[in-house]
């Protein structure tokens, strides 16, 4: 098909590429396409999965039993293993293909013309020297340089971050205004251009090859790391110990090897792999209920400990969508509300329906807005869909608000239809539109930026009507507003040319549009703010758009939007004039570098950081933060690749969602390391005094292992289930330095081992003292009480949410019973049958064990004000309000 008259490419290109030059650069250049992410072998997930330190120490422990040939405990050892590794490859392996199927959402074809002929190709086919025919809609596939263009506008927030659409003009005095960028939109007009890089030599493609991957470990992985190595240190000092101690008293090297091996089992909670990848792929799957694709299953624990919320602004605090929110007219100023492009709304003036005058004076402005006009709107397609527009949104903005004053466009045109028009170009900054009516008259409206417009060369006003309409636009403009002017007339006969109609009209009045924030976004920012993370603004876009933003959805609040420093320009930290990025909280103007290295910045105080973004823009600092965080609908494909979580329906509620699923796995994660530590600690503890108290081997190496199958197997892992503390969101962030046993954790691990050490010790002396198996009673002791503490240490002990908990309660206290009543499994553990008030003592351990750990809890959550306070006293986070 041939290109149209008006856009014809010139004679040197009217025949495009001829397939074999075509055939050619597609081998000397490559695919348009950026480079896909490397394929990550199965083997390879499988080999990050049992790196993790405790199950390195895990592995290790299997070698020790099947070195002394204690079979069915390497075998235990090893189911857990293998359902951590499984569990953790899988959900990762799904999170890419659900990110592939997200990348379906980019641009698959572009309209080049080759041998004299229009064609339909794959973008990935485009090469250099292509010539472009671009319409509405379309997504320019490649680096261009424009040839031909008609009223072209172009979205290039992706790149730039800027939510107005750029003009652009093949002839015009600023070269830049002549380039089209790969991966932007045209939403208005149309054109022809020559390609003149395409792929990895495209902008977008030199800023995804910058995202190499990253390597520093999760907060949880260093927390982690760290406990595996003085787990294994203590741990092994102390069964040496056992083992010695055994030796000196005279029992066999090899009892003594394995009790030290079970010790050693004992005391590392094996199944902490298991509840800590049970509690993020349980998050992972909440957040799959919400449309947030989890990436990596790390990556929910890591929104849990994060400090600092970095966020960009159009399509992810805002809508993405222009909108009409203020009309000004002479006789007064009216707000409108709604959404999107829907064309429902009210109009207000001090919270009240407007006087008949001024409702009049804005159905004027509104008419002009209409008629003059290039946009038009596009219903939903299905009933849960949103309102859609083509062409310049701001004029998309201007025929919504038309309509929710029932001014549709369409019925205007049957009796107003136009028949003339200049139309709006760049040097001009306005456009005219020339309307025939019924009576015979024609009809003049023009709308423009206010200093196109309000000239007294256009206007038949008096200067004060002028001057106010300016002083209103600069105040709008301030507030980050894009403001139109609108003006009518009416003339007898069409103008010859058409430029002669703009001359003595009336001023109308000033349409206020902006990018509104999103409905969540300011419940979002102070839900971060009640939880003690501090909300940063990235932008591209102008300084007065983003500081209005911010102060809008919270980020800014009181006089914080005047105060100097915390809102400044790139140019600003191009010039070493932000000694301190830190203590700013709004960057307007930034450009990709900048972004990286503000985050970088927040890094490098020790805080952990969190990206939001949907734009090529954001894709390095996606990939720097911490953790990353892309928009699905909306995002490019650079960002969703940088990103660790993906939202795949954009709603920011979903990043607060995300951070109370990381508070409540490291609370589980914490509170099993309290519960296992402290039941392993008493083990060791029991077999460190028993000896001194006449007990010669308190316990055999089969009866810990038992204890230690039921309580780490069973119920540790059903504590990873628990639910979040109602409070969670209400809480400041941890240290991102503090230790997992750290804010006293460790302390409660040792004042509960000596409690129930103490009790079961005791229980098992008065039970030899009455001459009874006073070594089954410790058994059941010491299962009872590990039992208690489970149940002692839940948020609310009544809870109706994880069922499982008290199920698996209940089952291992049965098997409990079952080892010493089952003739086969009490052959093997060593036990004998015990008589029921013997039982009613074991059970009166488990009583008091669970008493201790409730008074625990209590004390625990009474003085957790205190390290609150510290944290959010802390350099650079903001008070919760």
């Amino acid at each position: 098909m041939p290109v149209s008259s008006d856009l014809h490419p010139g004679p040197t290109h009217e025949e495009g590429l001829s397939r074999e030059q075509t055939a050619r650069l597609l081998t000397e250049y490559g695919p348009n396409a950026l480079a896909p992410p490397p394929a990550i072998s199965l083997w390879s997930r499988v080999s990050a999965q049992l790196r993790d330190p405790l199950i390195v120490v895990l592995l290790a422990a299997v070698a020790l039993t099947v070195a002394t040939a204690d079979y069915a405990d390497a075998v235990i050892i090893g189911v857990v293993v293998l359902f951590n590794t499984t569990v953790g490859v899988v959900q990762e392996a799904r999170a890419d293909n659900a990110v592939a199927a997200l990348s379906a959402m980019t641009a698959p074809t572009a309209r080049v013309l080759r041998d004299g002929t229009e064609q339909e190709v794959a973008s990935a086919d485009v090469v250099p020297g292509d010539v472009l025919v671009l319409g509405e809609g379309d997504i320019v596939p490649a680096d261009a340089t424009l040839l031909q263009a008609a009223a072209l506008l172009v979205d290039e927030s992706t790149l730039t971050g800027e939510a107005v659409p750029a003009d652009k003009d093949a002839h015009g005095p600023d070269p830049e205004a002549a380039r089209l960028r790969a991966g932007t939109v045209v939403v208005r007009g149309r054109a022809v251009a020559t390609v003149t890089a395409t792929g990895p030599h495209s902008a977008l493609g030199m800023i995804a090859a910058s995202l190499h991957p990253r390597q520093q470990l999760t907060p949880l992985q260093k927390r982690l790391a760290g406990l595996g190595k003085v787990l294994a240190l203590v741990t092994v000092g102390l069964c040496l110990l056992v083992l010695a101690l055994g030796l000196l008293r005279g029992q066999s090297l090899e009892l003594m090897a394995v009790t030290a091996i079970s010790l050693v089992v004992a005391a590392v909670p094996e199944s902490l792999p298991a509840v800590v990848t049970l509690g993020l792929a349980l998050g992972a799957r909440r957040m799959a209920a919400r449309n947030a694709v989890v990436r990596r299953l790390s990556a929910v624990e890591t929104l849990g400990s994060v400090t600092v919320l970095a966020t960009d602004k159009t399509g992810t605090l805002t809508e993405g969508r222009m909108l009409l929110e203020r009309v000004w007219t002479p006789v007064g100023t009216v707000t409108v509300s709604g959404t999107g492009y829907e064309p429902v709304g009210e109009f207000l003036h001090a919270g009240l329906p407007p006087a008949p005058a001024l409702a009049d004076a804005v159905r004027e402005v509104l008419v002009a807005g209409a008629l003059c006009n290039d946009a038009s709107l596009v219903p939903p397609a299905e009933a849960a869909a949103p309102w859609a527009a083509l062409g310049d949104p701001t004029e998309a903005a201007l025929l919504t608000g038309a309509a929710k004053a029932g001014c549709a466009r369409e019925d205007l045109a049957l009796t107003r239809p136009r028949i003339g028009e200049v139309p709006f170009d760049s040097l001009r900054k306005r456009m005219t539109t020339l309307h025939s009516t019924p009576r015979g008259t024609i009809e003049i409206y023009l709308k423009g930026a206010p200093e196109a417009v309000l000239e007294p060369s256009l206007l038949d006003e008096e200067p004060a009507v002028l001057e106010r309409a300016r002083e209103e636009a600069a105040a709008l403009s301030a507030e980050g507003y894009r403001v139109l002017a609108v003006a009518a007339g009416s003339c007898t006969d069409l103008p010859e040319p058409a430029e002669k109609s703009e001359s003595g009209l009336k001023l109308l009045g000033l349409a206020a549009i902006s990018d509104p924030p999103k409905q969540v976004a300011e419940a979002t920012v102070h839900a971060c703010r009640r939880a003690g993370i501090t909300s940063v603004l990235i932008t591209g876009d102008h300084p007065a758009t983003a500081r209005a933003i911010a102060t809008r959805v919270g980020i800014l609040q009181g006089d914080e939007a005047e105060r100097t420093g915390l809102v400044v320009t790139g140019q600003e930290v191009a010039a070493g004039q932000v000694p301190d990025l830190t203590r700013v909280r709004v960057f307007a103007r930034t450009t990709p570098q900048q972004k990286l290295d503000i985050v970088k910045a927040w890094q490098a105080r020790g805080e952990v950081t969190a990206m939001t973004g949907d734009g090529v823009n954001d894709g390095p600092a996606l990939r720097q933060a911490d953790i990353g965080v892309a928009m699905g609908r909306r995002g490019t494909e650079v960002a969703r690749q940088a990103a660790d979580l993906v939202l795949a329906d954009d709603e920011l509620t979903s990043v607060t969602a995300a951070v109370q699923e990381g508070r409540r796995v490291y609370t589980n994660i914490r509170r099993f390391l309290l519960y296992a530590l402290a039941g392993g600690a008493a083990e060791i503890l029991i077999m460190l005094l028993g000896p001194l108290l006449g007990l010669a081997l308190p316990l055999r190496a089969g009866q810990i292992l038992w204890i230690n199958l039921l309580t780490h197997g069973l119920t540790g892992v059903a504590m990873g289930a628990e639910p979040a503390s109602p409070d969670a969101m209400h809480r400041p962030p941890r240290r991102p330095q503090q230790h997992v046993l750290g804010d006293g954790l460790w302390q409660r691990v040792l004042r509960l081992s000596i409690l129930v050490t103490t009790v079961c010790l005791g229980v098992s002396l008065w039970v030899r003292h009455a001459g009874g198996p006073w070594q089954t009673v410790l058994f059941l002791s010491l299962l009872t009480a590990q039992l208690g503490v489970a149940l002692g240490l839940r948020e609310r002990v009544l809870t109706r949410r994880n069922p499982s908990l008290p199920a698996a309660v209940l089952a291992a206290g049965a098997l409990g019973v079952a080892a010493v009543y089952l003739p086969f499994l009490a052959h093997l553990l060593g036990t004998s049958a015990p008589s029921w008030p013997d039982l009613a003592i074991a059970a009166a351990a488990g009583l008091a064990a669970f008493a201790a750990a409730r008074t625990e809890s209590r004390l625990a959550k009474s003085t957790g004000g205190s390290s609150a306070a510290t944290v959010m006293s802390r350099p650079g986070h903001a008070p919760a309000r």
